[in-house]
Protein backbone atom coordinates (compact mmCIF):
# COMPACT_ATOMS: atom_id res chain seq x y z
CA UNK A 1 0.00 0.00 0.00
CA UNK A 2 1.50 3.36 -0.99
CA UNK A 3 1.33 6.40 1.26
CA UNK A 4 -1.00 8.09 -1.23
CA UNK A 5 -3.54 5.25 -0.88
CA UNK A 6 -4.01 5.83 2.86
CA UNK A 7 -6.63 8.09 4.36
CA UNK A 8 -4.38 10.20 6.61
CA UNK A 9 -7.19 10.77 9.11
CA UNK A 10 -7.74 7.03 9.58
CA UNK A 11 -4.27 5.60 9.00
CA UNK A 12 -2.42 5.00 12.26
CA UNK A 13 1.02 6.10 13.30
CA UNK A 14 3.05 2.98 14.11
CA UNK A 15 5.13 2.96 17.28
CA UNK A 16 7.46 -0.03 17.19
CA UNK A 17 8.34 -0.78 20.80
CA UNK A 18 5.19 1.10 21.75
CA UNK A 19 4.62 -0.72 25.03
CA UNK A 20 8.05 0.27 26.32
CA UNK A 21 8.94 3.35 28.33
CA UNK A 22 9.41 6.00 25.64
CA UNK A 23 7.10 4.22 23.20
CA UNK A 24 4.11 4.16 25.55
CA UNK A 25 4.56 7.84 26.41
CA UNK A 26 4.81 8.70 22.72
CA UNK A 27 1.74 6.59 21.89
CA UNK A 28 -0.21 8.28 24.69
CA UNK A 29 0.68 11.73 23.38
CA UNK A 30 -0.44 10.86 19.84
CA UNK A 31 -3.64 9.16 21.00
CA UNK A 32 -4.49 12.07 23.30
CA UNK A 33 -4.41 14.33 20.24
CA UNK A 34 -6.82 12.09 18.36
CA UNK A 35 -4.26 10.19 16.26
CA UNK A 36 -4.91 6.47 15.82
CA UNK A 37 -1.85 4.51 16.92
CA UNK A 38 -0.61 1.04 16.03
CA UNK A 39 1.65 -0.41 18.73
CA UNK A 40 4.01 -3.12 17.48
CA UNK A 41 5.92 -5.00 20.16
CA UNK A 42 7.09 -8.49 21.10
CA UNK A 43 6.41 -7.79 24.81
CA UNK A 44 9.71 -9.31 25.92
CA UNK A 45 10.52 -6.68 28.55
CA UNK A 46 9.23 -6.99 32.10
CA UNK A 47 6.50 -4.49 32.98
CA UNK A 48 5.48 -3.50 29.46
CA UNK A 49 2.12 -5.26 29.74
CA UNK A 50 1.24 -2.71 32.41
CA UNK A 51 2.04 0.11 29.98
CA UNK A 52 -0.11 -1.45 27.27
CA UNK A 53 -3.02 -1.99 29.65
CA UNK A 54 -2.81 1.68 30.63
CA UNK A 55 -2.93 2.76 26.97
CA UNK A 56 -5.84 0.45 26.18
CA UNK A 57 -7.91 1.58 29.17
CA UNK A 58 -7.25 5.25 28.45
CA UNK A 59 -7.73 5.28 24.68
CA UNK A 60 -9.87 2.31 23.72
CA UNK A 61 -10.46 1.64 20.03
CA UNK A 62 -8.06 4.32 18.75
CA UNK A 63 -5.28 1.96 19.84
CA UNK A 64 -4.48 -1.16 17.83
CA UNK A 65 -1.82 -3.70 18.77
CA UNK A 66 0.21 -6.26 16.84
CA UNK A 67 2.50 -8.76 18.58
CA UNK A 68 5.46 -8.95 16.22
CA UNK A 69 9.22 -9.39 16.62
CA UNK A 70 11.14 -7.01 14.35
CA UNK A 71 13.47 -9.87 13.42
CA UNK A 72 10.55 -11.40 11.49
CA UNK A 73 10.63 -9.23 8.38
CA UNK A 74 7.58 -10.72 6.69
CA UNK A 75 5.29 -10.42 9.72
CA UNK A 76 6.61 -6.94 10.43
CA UNK A 77 5.88 -5.73 6.88
CA UNK A 78 2.33 -7.07 7.09
CA UNK A 79 1.73 -5.44 10.46
CA UNK A 80 3.09 -2.08 9.30
CA UNK A 81 1.10 -1.98 6.04
CA UNK A 82 -1.72 0.28 7.33
CA UNK A 83 0.61 2.84 8.93
CA UNK A 84 1.27 6.34 7.59
CA UNK A 85 4.44 6.91 9.65
CA UNK A 86 6.79 4.86 11.82
CA UNK A 87 8.56 5.59 15.09
CA UNK A 88 11.15 2.84 15.59
CA UNK A 89 12.03 2.45 19.27
CA UNK A 90 12.36 -1.33 19.60
CA UNK A 91 15.86 -2.50 20.49
CA UNK A 92 18.16 -4.57 22.60
CA UNK A 93 19.10 -1.72 24.91
CA UNK A 94 21.85 -2.90 27.27
CA UNK A 95 25.60 -2.69 26.69
CA UNK A 96 26.08 -5.56 29.15
CA UNK A 97 23.69 -7.86 27.28
CA UNK A 98 25.40 -7.06 23.99
CA UNK A 99 28.73 -8.16 25.42
CA UNK A 100 27.23 -11.46 26.60
CA UNK A 101 25.24 -12.18 23.42
CA UNK A 102 26.48 -10.05 20.51
CA UNK A 103 24.66 -12.20 17.94
CA UNK A 104 21.26 -11.45 19.46
CA UNK A 105 22.18 -7.78 19.76
CA UNK A 106 23.11 -7.70 16.05
CA UNK A 107 19.89 -9.46 15.00
CA UNK A 108 17.61 -7.16 16.94
CA UNK A 109 19.29 -3.81 16.51
CA UNK A 110 20.70 -4.03 12.99
CA UNK A 111 18.74 -6.72 11.15
CA UNK A 112 15.54 -5.60 12.89
CA UNK A 113 16.10 -2.02 11.80
CA UNK A 114 16.85 -3.16 8.27
CA UNK A 115 13.49 -4.96 8.26
CA UNK A 116 11.76 -1.78 9.41
CA UNK A 117 13.44 0.23 6.66
CA UNK A 118 12.57 -2.28 3.94
CA UNK A 119 8.92 -2.27 5.00
CA UNK A 120 8.91 1.53 5.10
CA UNK A 121 10.55 1.72 1.67
CA UNK A 122 7.77 -0.36 0.15
CA UNK A 123 5.20 1.89 1.83
CA UNK A 124 7.09 5.17 1.32
CA UNK A 125 6.43 5.92 4.99
CA UNK A 126 8.62 8.20 7.13
CA UNK A 127 10.77 6.61 9.84
CA UNK A 128 12.07 8.29 12.99
CA UNK A 129 14.74 6.11 14.62
CA UNK A 130 15.77 6.02 18.27
CA UNK A 131 19.57 5.99 18.31
CA UNK A 132 21.97 6.56 21.20
CA UNK A 133 24.89 8.62 22.39
CA UNK A 134 26.86 5.35 22.37
CA UNK A 135 27.49 5.86 18.65
CA UNK A 136 30.16 8.36 19.74
CA UNK A 137 32.10 5.70 21.67
CA UNK A 138 33.85 6.39 24.96
CA UNK A 139 34.97 9.85 23.74
CA UNK A 140 38.68 9.55 24.60
CA UNK A 141 39.33 12.71 22.56
CA UNK A 142 37.47 14.80 25.15
CA UNK A 143 39.94 15.48 27.95
CA UNK A 144 38.24 15.80 31.33
CA UNK A 145 39.25 17.09 34.73
CA UNK A 146 37.87 16.24 38.16
CA UNK A 147 35.71 18.76 39.99
CA UNK A 148 34.12 18.24 43.40
CA UNK A 149 31.61 15.55 42.47
CA UNK A 150 31.94 15.27 38.70
CA UNK A 151 34.08 15.18 35.60
CA UNK A 152 34.03 18.21 33.34
CA UNK A 153 35.65 18.80 29.93
CA UNK A 154 38.83 20.79 29.65
CA UNK A 155 37.43 22.32 26.46
CA UNK A 156 35.44 25.42 27.38
CA UNK A 157 33.09 25.13 24.37
CA UNK A 158 32.11 21.55 25.22
CA UNK A 159 31.72 22.55 28.86
CA UNK A 160 29.31 25.30 27.85
CA UNK A 161 27.37 23.56 25.06
CA UNK A 162 27.94 19.82 25.27
CA UNK A 163 28.96 17.27 22.65
CA UNK A 164 27.82 18.10 19.11
CA UNK A 165 26.93 15.76 16.26
CA UNK A 166 30.17 16.82 14.57
CA UNK A 167 32.32 15.02 17.18
CA UNK A 168 32.38 12.00 14.86
CA UNK A 169 31.20 8.41 15.20
CA UNK A 170 33.35 5.89 17.06
CA UNK A 171 31.49 2.66 17.74
CA UNK A 172 32.46 0.75 20.87
CA UNK A 173 30.93 -2.46 22.33
CA UNK A 174 28.60 -4.66 20.28
CA UNK A 175 25.68 -2.47 21.34
CA UNK A 176 27.42 0.67 20.08
CA UNK A 177 28.23 -1.11 16.81
CA UNK A 178 24.72 -2.46 16.20
CA UNK A 179 22.96 0.79 17.07
CA UNK A 180 25.56 2.83 15.20
CA UNK A 181 25.29 0.73 12.06
CA UNK A 182 21.49 0.92 12.26
CA UNK A 183 21.75 4.69 12.71
CA UNK A 184 23.76 4.90 9.49
CA UNK A 185 21.37 2.62 7.58
CA UNK A 186 18.46 4.86 8.55
CA UNK A 187 20.28 7.94 7.27
CA UNK A 188 21.40 6.18 4.10
CA UNK A 189 17.85 5.18 3.16
CA UNK A 190 17.15 8.90 2.86
CA UNK A 191 20.21 9.32 0.62
CA UNK A 192 19.87 6.16 -1.47
CA UNK A 193 16.09 5.87 -1.75
CA UNK A 194 14.75 9.30 -0.83
CA UNK A 195 12.90 7.78 2.12
CA UNK A 196 11.96 10.44 4.71
CA UNK A 197 14.01 9.22 7.67
CA UNK A 198 15.75 10.88 10.60
CA UNK A 199 17.68 9.85 13.72
CA UNK A 200 17.57 11.00 17.32
CA UNK A 201 20.76 10.14 19.23
CA UNK A 202 19.47 10.06 22.76
CA UNK A 203 21.23 10.72 26.01
CA UNK A 204 19.51 9.52 29.22
CA UNK A 205 15.72 9.69 29.10
CA UNK A 206 13.72 9.15 32.29
CA UNK A 207 10.18 9.62 33.58
CA UNK A 208 6.86 7.90 34.29
CA UNK A 209 6.29 4.40 32.88
CA UNK A 210 10.01 3.61 33.21
CA UNK A 211 10.63 0.40 35.14
CA UNK A 212 14.43 0.54 35.27
CA UNK A 213 16.46 -2.64 35.41
CA UNK A 214 20.04 -3.20 36.45
CA UNK A 215 21.16 -2.84 32.83
CA UNK A 216 18.95 -0.10 31.41
CA UNK A 217 16.94 2.85 32.70
CA UNK A 218 19.38 3.79 35.42
CA UNK A 219 17.59 6.88 36.80
CA UNK A 220 14.46 4.83 37.52
CA UNK A 221 16.53 1.91 38.78
CA UNK A 222 18.37 4.12 41.25
CA UNK A 223 15.04 5.43 42.53
CA UNK A 224 13.49 1.97 42.73
CA UNK A 225 16.50 0.66 44.61
CA UNK A 226 16.37 3.54 47.09
CA UNK A 227 12.63 3.06 47.62
CA UNK A 228 13.07 -0.69 48.13
CA UNK A 229 16.14 -0.35 50.35
CA UNK A 230 18.44 -2.21 47.96
CA UNK A 231 22.12 -1.37 47.48
CA UNK A 232 23.30 0.30 44.28
CA UNK A 233 26.49 -0.70 42.50
CA UNK A 234 28.42 2.14 40.86
CA UNK A 235 30.92 1.23 38.17
CA UNK A 236 33.78 3.69 38.53
CA UNK A 237 33.88 6.55 41.00
CA UNK A 238 30.43 8.01 40.38
CA UNK A 239 31.73 11.25 38.90
CA UNK A 240 30.43 10.33 35.43
CA UNK A 241 28.16 13.07 34.06
CA UNK A 242 25.06 12.71 31.90
CA UNK A 243 22.39 15.14 30.76
CA UNK A 244 19.07 13.61 31.72
CA UNK A 245 15.90 14.44 29.80
CA UNK A 246 12.31 14.02 30.97
CA UNK A 247 10.27 11.79 28.69
CA UNK A 248 7.70 14.52 28.01
CA UNK A 249 10.46 16.58 26.40
CA UNK A 250 11.67 13.57 24.42
CA UNK A 251 8.15 12.94 23.11
CA UNK A 252 7.90 16.57 22.01
CA UNK A 253 11.12 16.16 20.03
CA UNK A 254 9.98 12.95 18.33
CA UNK A 255 6.67 14.47 17.32
CA UNK A 256 8.25 17.73 16.21
CA UNK A 257 10.71 15.88 14.01
CA UNK A 258 7.98 13.86 12.33
CA UNK A 259 6.09 17.07 11.68
CA UNK A 260 9.05 18.44 9.72
CA UNK A 261 10.42 15.21 8.30
CA UNK A 262 10.32 16.30 4.65
CA UNK A 263 12.51 19.31 5.45
CA UNK A 264 14.83 17.45 7.83
CA UNK A 265 15.08 13.97 6.32
CA UNK A 266 18.48 12.32 6.24
CA UNK A 267 19.69 14.12 9.37
CA UNK A 268 20.75 13.02 12.85
CA UNK A 269 20.12 15.09 15.98
CA UNK A 270 21.42 14.78 19.50
CA UNK A 271 18.61 14.61 22.04
CA UNK A 272 19.25 15.15 25.73
CA UNK A 273 18.72 17.52 28.59
CA UNK A 274 21.70 19.68 27.62
CA UNK A 275 24.06 21.51 29.98
CA UNK A 276 21.24 22.77 32.22
CA UNK A 277 20.22 19.19 33.01
CA UNK A 278 23.70 17.72 33.39
CA UNK A 279 24.21 15.80 36.62
CA UNK A 280 26.82 13.41 37.97
CA UNK A 281 25.88 10.06 39.45
CA UNK A 282 27.04 11.32 42.85
CA UNK A 283 24.86 14.41 42.67
CA UNK A 284 21.83 12.41 41.53
CA UNK A 285 22.28 9.88 44.34
CA UNK A 286 22.49 12.69 46.90
CA UNK A 287 19.28 14.17 45.49
CA UNK A 288 17.55 10.78 45.63
CA UNK A 289 18.59 10.28 49.26
CA UNK A 290 17.20 13.70 50.17
CA UNK A 291 14.04 13.15 48.13
CA UNK A 292 13.22 9.72 49.54
CA UNK A 293 14.45 10.41 53.06
CA UNK A 294 16.42 7.17 52.94
CA UNK A 295 20.12 6.47 53.08
CA UNK A 296 21.39 4.94 49.84
CA UNK A 297 23.82 2.05 50.26
CA UNK A 298 26.51 2.10 47.59
CA UNK A 299 28.87 -0.54 46.29
CA UNK A 300 31.69 0.19 43.86
CA UNK A 301 33.13 -1.89 41.04
CA UNK A 302 35.51 -1.29 38.13
CA UNK A 303 34.54 1.05 35.31
CA UNK A 304 32.89 -0.80 32.46
CA UNK A 305 33.83 -1.14 28.81
CA UNK A 306 32.77 1.80 26.67
CA UNK A 307 31.73 4.07 29.54
CA UNK A 308 31.88 7.81 28.87
CA UNK A 309 33.23 9.90 31.75
CA UNK A 310 31.26 12.84 30.36
CA UNK A 311 28.40 13.03 27.93
CA UNK A 312 26.17 16.05 27.69
CA UNK A 313 24.31 16.53 24.42
CA UNK A 314 24.76 19.73 22.49
CA UNK A 315 21.12 20.24 21.48
CA UNK A 316 21.53 23.45 19.52
CA UNK A 317 20.93 21.69 16.18
CA UNK A 318 17.54 20.28 17.16
CA UNK A 319 16.61 23.50 18.94
CA UNK A 320 17.27 25.48 15.76
CA UNK A 321 15.49 22.95 13.52
CA UNK A 322 12.33 22.51 15.61
CA UNK A 323 12.19 25.39 18.07
CA UNK A 324 12.40 22.63 20.68
CA UNK A 325 14.02 22.86 24.08
CA UNK A 326 14.16 20.82 27.27
CA UNK A 327 11.51 22.32 29.54
CA UNK A 328 11.55 20.08 32.65
CA UNK A 329 14.43 20.82 35.09
CA UNK A 330 16.09 17.61 36.23
CA UNK A 331 15.28 17.91 39.93
CA UNK A 332 11.61 18.53 39.18
CA UNK A 333 11.58 15.66 36.69
CA UNK A 334 13.23 13.17 39.05
CA UNK A 335 10.72 14.11 41.74
CA UNK A 336 7.93 13.47 39.23
CA UNK A 337 9.34 10.02 38.49
CA UNK A 338 9.75 9.21 42.20
CA UNK A 339 6.12 10.07 42.88
CA UNK A 340 4.99 7.93 39.94
CA UNK A 341 7.11 4.97 41.05
CA UNK A 342 5.66 5.14 44.57
CA UNK A 343 2.22 4.60 43.05
CA UNK A 344 3.06 2.16 40.28
CA UNK A 345 6.34 0.36 40.89
CA UNK A 346 6.52 -3.36 40.26
CA UNK A 347 7.35 -5.83 43.02
CA UNK A 348 10.95 -5.43 44.29
CA UNK A 349 13.52 -7.57 42.52
CA UNK A 350 16.37 -9.22 44.43
CA UNK A 351 19.27 -8.11 42.26
CA UNK A 352 21.54 -5.16 43.01
CA UNK A 353 21.07 -2.01 40.96
CA UNK A 354 23.79 -1.24 38.45
CA UNK A 355 24.63 1.88 36.52
CA UNK A 356 24.42 1.73 32.73
CA UNK A 357 24.29 5.16 31.11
Amino acid sequence: MSQQDRNPRKAPVAVIGGSGFIGSNLADSLLSDGEPVLVIDNFSRSGVEQNLEWLAQKHGSRLSVETVDIRDGSSLASALAPAKAIFHLAAQTAVTTSLVDPAQDLDINLKGTFNVLEAARRMNAPVIFASTNKVYGSLPQIAVREADDRYEPEDEAIRANGVAETIGLDFCTPYGCSKGAADQYVLDYAKSYGLPTAVLRMSCIYGPRQFGTEDQGWVAHFLLSALDGRPITIYGDGKQVRDILHVSDAVAAYRGLLGRIEDLKGQAFNLGGGPHNAVSLRALLSEIAAMTGRDVTLRHDLQRTGDQPFFVADTRKIEAALGWRARVPWREGVCDLAEWLLRHRLQPRPETARYVA
